[in-house]
């Protein structure tokens, strides 16, 4: 069963940070900020008052898309938004995660609330009901271009607002939506003018993928930072690299940054102290001594893209818009998701790098050539294969990445009739992320069992305290490696360490949700 958080965060329409979007998707209870309530029933009020007036409104008393030029009469209006809700309920493939459809909602709360939409009040307040009550409806993946709006996604979101569709209850069955409701204490919605279009309009689904990804992301590279660092010591490897100086010269601040956070790391080892005179090495490879050009690359990344996703998670991105204050309603293009797509597609570059660096160093921890440990980090090499395997799994995933990190948003295919005629392909973007950040968060989990093994080789001599104190939570979950065995269970429960954040919370770089 779901447990459901009672921990209320503030949403303030407009001015939300990622750090509380985070939150909603692991669970947080939301409440909207006062004073939502005026704007969002003046801009439904201007509505009523142009189908008053019998001026054409495309979508409020218009058809869709390619029937935009098809005038409705006045007593089919409720028909129109239920149809439109129906309709387009076209989705397909498995059901979005839960945390998603968690933040789907409070995104589509938050944007409607701006007061730009022209949807009454109780329609932001059902949205927040099925929040607060942890009853999520079952949205397919599969069926948004990005552009339009996710509209295929939204609109099966919407059918349990008017009491069709499915929804999965905290007890995780799955019921129609008119049960759904009955659970949240609601009753079906009767849409009014425009209510169906602005809950299928909008980039709320794209962009809810997008950010469950980044956060991900961010806990897989503020692990990966720790592994590296861990890494350079089972390697007898030099921290000269991350010195201030050399960032300064060169000028980007994500390198310098990366390398602040390797030398926090490391600092206090013993295992540096060991070798820091008379190393005959003179430099290490590439995997060990350009973290911070290709880690500070990767923030660089990771925060620009960090950037827009806030900015789009705050946005009023439907159409058309209502500006109560002069009355107009204009159409525009808002709901176009091609800031998503960009953003989720250097998310993607930031996970393949990621892992491609983290993989070398793996293959670099199994070579005795290298490190003068023995081969494969097996106590005996012959008769035990040790992390042979291990560096294997990690160049299947590194390659996999690779694969899916192909940019999306370069692609377009025209729909409705050639009237849609370039889509961003967003929701593709940022769905194909949350396949990259788990295998990433596989990588850096073998890392992890690598690099700790091969810091204990050295024995007596000891790393940094936040780094032994990495292994001391990794071993608390696999014991080292003293004789072959399944390697599988000691993966997942590594990558484990990974995703719930644990190796993350060790290292000292604040990141675009997690501030420190």
């Amino acid at each position: 069963m779901r447990e459901a958080a009672h921990i209320a965060r503030p949403i303030r329409p407009g001015r939300t940070e990622l750090a509380c979007w985070r939150a909603v998707r692991d669970g947080a209870a939301i409440a909207l900020a006062e004073g939502w309530h005026t704007p969002v029933q003046a801009a439904a009020e201007a509505v009523a008052a142009a189908v008053a007036r019998g001026e054409p409104v495309y979508g409020v008393n218009t058809g869709f898309g390619k029937l935009a030029s098809t005038r409705i009469v006045p007593d089919a209006l409720t028909q129109l938004q239920r149809n439109i809700v129906r309709s387009h309920a076209a989705g397909t493939g498995p059901a979005l995660a839960d945390r998603v459809v968690r933040v789907t909602l409070a995104l589509k709360a938050a944007s409607l609330a701006r007061g730009h939409s022209g949807v009454r009040p109780e329609v932001i307040e059902a949205l927040l009901a099925l929040l607060a009550a942890d009853v999520l409806p079952v949205i397919p993946a599969q069926g948004s271009v990005g552009a339009s709006g996710d509209l295929a996604p939204l609109a099966h979101l919407a059918l349990v607002l008017i009491g069709e569709g499915e929804a999965r209850l905290p007890d995780e069955r799955i019921v129609p939506g008119a049960q759904a409701l009955r659970a949240a204490g609601l009753g079906p919605l009767v849409l009014g003018p425009k209510e169906g279009l602005a809950l299928l309009n909008g980039t709320q689904v794209s962009t809810a993928l997008a950010l469950d990804a980044l956060f991900a992301i961010e806990d897989a590279f503020a692990a990966a930072l720790v592994t590296g660092a861990l890494s350079v010591d089972g390697a007898r490897g030099s921290d000269t690299p991350f010195d201030p100086r050399i960032q300064a010269v060169r000028g980007h601040a994500g390198q310098a940054d990366v390398a602040a956070a390797l030398r926090a790391l490391l600092a206090g080892s013993a295992i540096r102290e060991s070798h820091r005179v008379g190393d005959p090495r003179v430099q290490d490879p590439y995997s060990l001594r350009c973290q911070p050009q290709v880690m500070g690359a990767v923030l660089d990344l990771i925060r620009s893209a960090a950037t827009t996703l806030a900015t789009e998670a705050n946005a009023v991105s439907d159409n058309p818009l209502v500006f109560a204050e002069t009355g107009e309603i204009l159409s525009g293009g808002n709901f176009h998701a091609e800031p998503v797509a960009f953003a989720a597609d250097m998310l993607a570059l930031a996970v393949a790098e990621t892992g491609a660096l983290a993989e070398r160093r793996v293959a670099l921890l199994t070579d005795p050539m290298m490190t003068g440990l023995p081969a494969f980090l097996a106590p005996e090499p012959g008769l035990h294969s040790g992390f042979m395997l291990a560096q294997v799994t990690a160049a299947a995933l590194a390659a996999e990445n690779k694969a899916l990190a192909a940019p999306r948003s370069t692609d377009t295919i025209p729909t409705s009739a050639n009237q849609e005629d370039h889509v961003s392909m967003a929701t593709g973007a940022a769905r194909r992320l949350g396949e990259m950040a788990g295998n990433l968060a596989a990588i850096v989990g073998i890392e992890a069992l690598l690099a700790a093994q091969a810091v204990e080789f050295h024995r007596p001599l000891r790393s940094s305290d936040t780094l032994e104190h990495a292994i001391a939570l990794l071993r608390a979950r696999v014991p080292r490696w003293t004789e072959d065995r399944a390697m599988a269970p000691d993966i997942a429960a590594a990558r484990a360490l990974v995703e719930d954040g644990t190796l993350a919370s060790l290292c000292p770089l604040a990141l675009p949700s997690r501030p420190g």
